[in-house]
């Protein structure tokens, strides 16, 4: 199974936390890796990767961002918002869920 075919992100379509999360890519991975970033399909947080039947592998370091979270209230009507962090992982920090089992099996 390949990452981008998974299950796709909660990402809104914020410029600035695409911006901020690619940056960091960038940092880690390169400027391909930066290009190749998709918010949607290949970056996606620790339980998402489990669901879409990926891992995080050992040792990997989370990009950090921040969504903001709105309340509301009875009717439905915003009454609070405040930002909240959100750690993610890109896909070359992930392996197939199946492939660490089967390596667990093998010691």
């Amino acid at each position: 199974m390949n990452p981008t075919s998974v299950i796709p992100s909660n990402y809104s379509g914020s410029e600035s936390t695409f911006e901020r999360v690619q940056s960091q890519i960038r940092a880690r991975w390169g400027e391909k890796a930066a290009e190749e970033y998709d918010p949607l399909h290949n970056c996606l947080t620790f339980r998402q990767w489990i669901k879409a039947g990926f891992v995080v592998k050992r040792g990997e370091k989370a990009i950090q961002s921040v969504t903001i979270i709105e309340k509301k209230n009875e009717k439905g009507e915003v009454v609070k918002k405040y930002p909240k962090k959100v750690f993610l992982f890109f896909r070359t920090q992930v392996e197939p869920l199946k492939e660490r089992e089967e390596a667990k099996e093998a010691v």
